[in-house]
């Protein structure tokens, strides 16, 4: 199990100089897994290398070299990188270019002017996180490898055209789910924010409810109430949406074939995987992978 290190004492704050709008920053790092953290500013971040799992909200993704997200303020995010060693040729597992804004760049009588409208699609996007994709990936990810060079008005005009390329660009889709953006669990709740983070991180081994009782400090009775009092589902069941909404990625985007899958997603009997799928999907994890790729042929 990972360590459990309280989601209140990793809210992260924008460190830029006075002479600047908004930070750039580059990570470059030999890193296991970084802290699950949020922040109150927007954040755009493009990786160059290394790979892993990405957590964001509730999605549980692959990432690799060319991965590019917009994340909104307040949502929880973690990266976990598969390099237990560092590359040969960099020293490093993970590599990124990201910025971190907040409204003082993008004022609310700026961005209501008809020429920010784009801008304002993209700042709504960001309240779920998206994953930029396409043209747009290639367009976004050119000027930001430029942005640690430029100066004042330049690096300005440049992170404005950036938001606007996001904006009208269809290249994406959405991370976490509108569900979990209505619960906010990150910000309401800092019992239910912190279930919620041993269950993403936890997902794949064997889930104690006691552990997760005493992170909450709670009877495991009280904290099973307590989180269906709050979100509708019980732990398990939620833990279960957790598992099968991540093997609905493994099984669209990857040639793993279902019963690694169902390891992989922390499911030890494949009867089980099949059974919990079709409660929450419809379909058995196959009929679902068949269907989809006869759509997507079309």
């Amino acid at each position: 199990m990972q360590n459990y290190t309280s989601m209140k004492e990793l809210l992260e704050e924008m460190r830029k100089s006075k002479d600047e709008s908004y930070y750039i920053g580059i990570f470059q790092d030999h890193i296991g897994i970084s802290a699950w953290h949020y922040h109150q500013e927007y954040e755009l971040s493009f990786i160059t290398e290394g790979t892993g799992k990405r957590i964001v909200g509730d999605s549980i993704e692959e990432f690799s070299p060319g991965d590019l997200i917009f994340i909104g303020p307040k949502i929880p995010h973690v990266w976990f990188s598969h390099g237990t060693q560092p590359r040969q040729h960099s020293g490093r597992t993970l590599e990124s270019v990201y910025l971190l804004f907040n409204n003082e760049v993008l004022p609310e009588a700026l961005v209501q002017l008809p020429e920010f409208s784009s801008i304002r699609m993209a700042i709504r996007h960001s309240e779920r996180g998206i994953r930029i994709t396409g043209e747009t990936l290639n367009e976004v990810s050119r000027l930001m490898l430029q942005l640690p060079y430029l100066e004042r008005l330049k690096r300005l005009m440049y992170f404005y055209e950036i938001m606007d390329l996001i904006g009208h660009s269809n290249s994406f889709s959405f991370l976490a789910s509108e569900s979990y953006v209505r619960s906010r669990f990150e910000a309401t709740n800092t019992r239910i924010g912190k279930i919620h983070e041993y269950l993403m991180k936890n997902y794949h081994e064997e889930v104690n409810l006691e552990e997760i009782a005493g992170i909450v400090h709670m009877a495991p009775a009280s904290a099973c109430r307590f989180f269906k009092s709050s979100t509708g589902m019980t732990i398990f069941e939620y833990l279960n949406k957790i598992k099968i909404d991540y093997s609905c990625k493994l099984l669209l985007n990857s040639d793993r074939n279902v019963v690694n899958i169902s390891y992989d997603c922390g499911f030890n009997n494949l009867s089980h995987f099949n059974k919990q799928f079709k409660k929450f999907i419809g379909k058995t994890p196959s009929q679902f992978r068949k269907v989809r790729q006869i759509h997507n042929t079309y």
